[in-house]
Parts: C-alpha cells; sequence; structure tokens
C-alpha cells in the first residue's frame, strides 16, 4: 500500500477525496487506520468558507477515532491494534499557556483537521503520539465517535462554574446543544431551557430531557425562556454565536449571570458592555477542551450518558464524503460519521 484516500476541500461546497502517497511517520507520530470521522459543524463552515480560522483548501477531520497501525521512535505507551481518539489541539508545550496547564490556549497552537496538513477523514493519517488517548474497550464506535465533541461541552461548563441546582438556558439544540444538555444533566442543573429556531430540532431537545423549549425565532423568546425557568437564568450557553443569540442570551441572565460562548462565531459580534458592567455579568469563552476534559468525556459514555444510538442519525463510508457534508449541512440530522473502509460497522442509519 502506498497511497491512501483523503478528504479534501479543495474550495467553497467543493468536497473531494483525493489520493496521495502515504505520508511518512515521524519519531514523535503515530499512523493510525480510520474507523469512524464525525462531520462536526466547524467541518460544514469551514467547507462553505465561513469558518473564521480555517482557511482554504485543507484537510478535515478532528472528531476521528481508528487503530494504531504503526508507533513513531519516540513514542511509548501505545501500541499497534489499540483503539483510539485523537485530542486534535496540537500544542507547542513552550509557552505560557502550555506552562499553565492551558495547552487549548497555546499561543503557537495548530490543529488537527481544521487547517493542519493531516486530518482525520482518511483511510489513514498520522497524528502526535501525546494527542492520542485509548478509547475503552467497553465504549463501542458508535459511543467512541461521541468522546471528542462531548469534550468540547464538558469543557464549556466546566467554565461555567458549579451548576448544581442551578437555572440554566442553552440556545441551540443541535449536536452541541444536546451534548451541553447531556452534561448540565450530569451536574446536577436545577432547570433547562433550550432555544432552537427549528422545531424539529426543539422537538429532539425535548425527547433529549430538556425541562421546556422555546422558538428562537420570536421577538420575546428570552422572556419566554425567563418565564419557563421561573426566574433568570444563572448561565447561558451559547452554541450559535451570532448577534441575535448574544443579545438574547445577555437578556436570559438579566443580572449577575454568566454567559457561555461556546459557538464560533463567523464574525465580530457587538456585546453591550453598560449592561455587562452594570448587572455585573461574566461574558466567558470556551476554547475546545483539556485532557482532562477527554477523561470526563469517556466516563460520561462509560456511564451510558449521553445516548449515542439515539444522537448519530446517519453514516457514510469514506468515499461519500461530499454527500455526508451535505446531510450535516441540512440541519436534520444531529451527527453525522464518515466510516473507514476496514470497518464498516452495523447499527448506524
Amino acid at each position: 500500500m502506498t497511497t491512501r484516500r483523503r478528504v479534501k476541500v479543495t474550495g467553497p461546497g467543493r468536497v473531494e477525496v483525493v489520493t496521495e502517497p502515504l505520508p511518512e511517520v515521524g519519531p514523535d507520530e503515530v499512523l493510525v487506520r480510520l474507523l469512524v470521522a464525525g462531520v462536526c459543524g466547524s467541518d460544514v463552515h469551514g467547507a462553505h468558507g465561513t469558518h473564521p480560522l480555517i482557511d482554504l483548501p485543507y484537510y478535515p477531520g478532528h472528531e476521528a477515532v481508528g487503530t494504531v497501525e504503526e508507533v513513531g521512535a519516540a513514542v511509548s505507551g501505545l501500541t499497534v491494534g489499540q483503539r483510539v481518539t485523537a485530542e486534535p489541539p496540537l500544542p507547542c508545550w513552550g509557552c505560557k499557556m502550555c506552562r499553565t496547564g492551558r495547552s487549548n490556549l497555546c499561543e503557537n497552537l495548530e490543529f488537527f483537521g481544521c487547517g493542519f496538513r493531516e486530518g482525520g477523514m482518511a483511510d489513514v493519517f498520522t497524528v502526535r503520539g501525546d494527542r492520542l488517548h485509548v478509547v475503552p474497550d467497553d465504549l463501542d464506535l458508535e459511543q467512541a465517535s461521541l468522546i471528542e465533541p462531548l469534550a468540547t461541552p464538558v469543557h464549556a461548563v466546566r467554565l461555567a462554574g458549579d451548576v448544581a441546582g442551578k437555572a440554566v438556558a442553552v440556545i441551540g439544540c443541535g449536536t452541541i446543544g444536546l451534548l451541553v444538555l447531556a452534561v448540565l444533566r450530569a451536574r446536577g442543573a436545577r432547570a433547562v431551557v433550550m432555544t432552537d429556531v427549528l422545531a424539529a430540532k426543539r422537538a429532539g431537545a425535548l425527547a433529549a430531557g430538556a425541562d421546556a423549549v422555546v422558538d428562537g425565532t420570536l421577538p420575546d423568546a428570552a422572556e419566554r425562556v425567563r418565564a419557563e425557568l421561573g426566574e433568570t437564568a444563572d448561565v447561558v450557553l451559547d452554541c450559535v454565536g451570532v448577534q441575535a443569540t448574544m443579545d438574547q442570551a445577555v437578556d436570559m441572565v438579566q443580572r449577575g449571570g454568566t454567559v457561555v460562548l461556546v459557538g464560533v462565531p463567523a464574525r465580530p459580534l457587538q456585546i453591550p458592555a453598560i449592561l455587562v458592567q452594570d448587572r455585573q455579568l461574566r461574558i466567558q469563552g470556551s476554547a475546545t477542551y483539556l485532557p482532562e476534559d477527554y477523561a470526563e468525556s469517556m466516563a460520561m459514555l462509560q456511564a451510558g450518558t449521553p445516548d449515542a444510538a439515539s444522537m448519530i442519525t446517519a453514516s457514510y463510508p469514506l468515499e461519500e464524503a461530499a454527500e455526508a457534508f451535505e446531510a450535516a449541512a441540512r440541519g436534520d440530522q444531529v451527527k453525522v460519521l464518515l466510516t473507514g473502509a476496514t470497518d464498516r460497522f452495523g447499527g448506524l442509519r
């Protein structure tokens, strides 16, 4: 085997599968054979040329699970045949952020699958050995495919502080919003009200355990959320990141609350500084995750939360990557997966 297939976004709306030579495995790298890769909202935005941090062309795929094929000479703790999942941030380990335990904020950060030379949507790919986590044996591939996306809400809710007994609003009932809901429930939130502009997604949030949902297009959406909570929100997690949702988030917390920005804004947002000051609000950004968030994500999945089978709504073989991206962009799926040629697994729709 001297070549591999890779998914490459060659221009806005152009998702192709190209054949390229196999990569060389550096001493600190591992060659991984793809089992499954999730299509993230960031992948979709990147493919449309609307992600502010991804330049085209690029090789997508940061939600990747696979098996170890080859281990570089300087890598320890990994053996051929193990199932692994990648932690996509590639920190330098030398800057102030890395030295103080905040490697997700590395000053020289590169990101596997988002503008980096390697992405996980390929027959095989290379990634630094220190960025791989061994997948627990008791997780099936559907569950393993959610380790990375679940780590994002785990990190975001961690930054929000102790949510036990709190009233929480979640803006956006897509994949990340539903995973945020699962984390909030696991951490004991008293009430969770969610909003979305699509009725089908609101219905999905109710089915997943939200206490109530509100149509995000309504001019009084924030007021309705407060009414459903019975009070102002202690925490709002904005999983969308547009001007309208930021305005709603600030309105929902009213006074003394925290707004966590989880969604990646495609353009600059205006923040009402006078309200932030006068109402003593906290506007908290949330960027990816840390190794401890991966550990908590895996522990939650081992405990059966969230239900992976209900969240994964479509899968496509690698050669149908364009169709998978189209399905993810339509908005009628929760989580779309690409599967590797060597392990087409059942149970997916």
